[in-house]
């Protein structure tokens, strides 16, 4: 039903751009290009996302499929109300002369060919768009700094830096030299401590192999730290047992240390200086609604104190909003990702900041406050579903913390 359904809208909207193509040119080659494009972008889409791999499984073809119709699509969504409003217009002038005898020589100049060229104009703009960000935009990293104050943060860790990166989606990357790019991106930040919060495949541990020598150039004076996101589980390919989900679940978390990074699995850990500390924990996977409720909180606290200062790593800022504000401790900082803030929206800082995702997450990208606590919501690394970002780029966080009172 519901390809039948895709199909009947699909052809209408292939229907609105091709009238709108024909009101401009009469060359039938630019007609025979349009239908065949058309056809070849539904028909692989169907081809991929129906006989061509496990339906669960978002491989790469899977991923350019729903890109170029996501992308054809909206070229058609723009011209389709356009034409529609002015075929209603055209509708209801035809019967105003057909009904009113006193206007019948009052001369209606046709539109049509202006209307088209103002549809195509327009949707000129969302189709390049998507296009730019499935071959450019997915790869266009930018570094966003913070300086956050805290009156209780121990002294020897005024300054203290970090740099936080999440939702890798390794078995999306198809350009060593853009991630090799961006590695030395972090490191370049000479931050204290990294820190990765989850997602580091699509489904499968093995897609992380490849990249686990460029990873593993990531540095940082005190150590790189993870915690494990809703993809990481294996929750969304067919396995063959529940042994072989195990195995693979097993199989990134060793690919994790090997990397060298230290995965805290509903556990905590400390950095001293100079006799003084901060606590580092790290819960798995919590996120409302469908998503994998893994995480534990209180065992994660367990080994720590309620007055030590606190950066929690937790997946999806779901969690945040729902558990960690209102917990006894205080959790000074915490650090999300999961969002991508849907690889898709308008940004100009000072100004705007918007994306369709915000309809399902208050806190969706950025720094958030509430009750002298914050959150970091990292708008990813890599991306997921359609292959590319517009508007919403790939984020490398760095984070530092001063000691004293916001006066922001």
């Amino acid at each position: 039903m519901r390809w039948i359904l895709l199909a009947i809208i699909y052809i209408i909207l292939v229907a609105y751009g091709y009238q709108a193509i024909k009101t401009l040119t009469k060359n039938k080659w630019f007609y025979a290009l349009f239908v065949g494009l058309a056809l070849l972008v539904v028909g692989n889409f169907i081809f991929q996302f129906t006989i061509a791999s496990d339906s669960r499984v978002l491989s790469q073809p899977k991923s350019e499929a729903f890109g170029f119709l996501l992308a054809f699509m909206s070229f058609s969504l723009v011209i389709a109300p356009i034409l529609l409003s002015e075929d209603i217009v055209r509708f209801l002038t035809g019967l105003y002369h057909k009904f009113s005898p006193s206007k019948k020589n009052f001369h209606v100049p046709t539109r049509r060919k202006f209307i088209s060229q103002v549809a195509l104009g327009l949707a000129a703009i969302p189709f390049s768009s998507l296009l730019y960000g499935m071959y450019k935009g997915k790869y266009d990293f930018r570094v966003l700094k913070y300086t956050l104050h805290f009156t209780d943060l121990p002294t020897a860790f005024d300054g203290y830096k970090i740099t936080q990166i999440s939702d890798i989606h390794s078995g999306s990357f198809d350009d060593k030299g853009k991630i090799e790019y961006a590695v030395n991106l972090v490191n370049e930040q000479k931050s204290d401590a990294i820190f990765f919060t989850g997602d580091m495949i699509n489904n499968k541990a093995s897609e992380m192999i490849p990249w686990k020598d460029v990873f593993g150039k990531l540095k940082a004076t005190d150590g790189k730290f993870s915690v494990l996101g809703n993809h990481d589980y294996g929750d969304y390919v067919t396995w063959e047992t529940e042994a072989k989900k195990h195995e693979n679940l097993q199989e990134l978390i060793q690919i994790q240390k090997d990397i060298g990074f230290d995965l805290l699995l509903n556990d905590s850990r400390f950095i001293e200086r100079n006799g003084e500390r901060i606590a580092l924990v790290g819960v798995e996977n919590w996120g409302r609604g469908p998503f994998k409720k893994a995480g534990d909180l209180k065992k994660a606290a367990a080994n720590i104190n309620k007055n030590d200062f606190k950066i929690l790593m937790s997946h999806d800022p779901s969690h945040w909003e729902d558990v960690v504000i209102d917990d006894d401790y205080k959790y000074h900082l915490t650090l999300s990702g999961h969002t991508h803030g849907m690889q898709f929206g308008i940004e100009i800082p000072g100004w705007i900041k918007w994306s369709p995702i915000k309809w399902r997450y208050k806190y969706w990208a950025g720094i958030y406050k509430e009750t002298d606590q914050y959150i970091n919501v990292n708008r990813g690394f890599g991306y997921l579903g359609y292959p590319g970002r517009v508007g919403i780029w790939p984020e490398i966080t760095v984070i530092e913390l001063k000691k004293g009172p916001d006066l922001a």
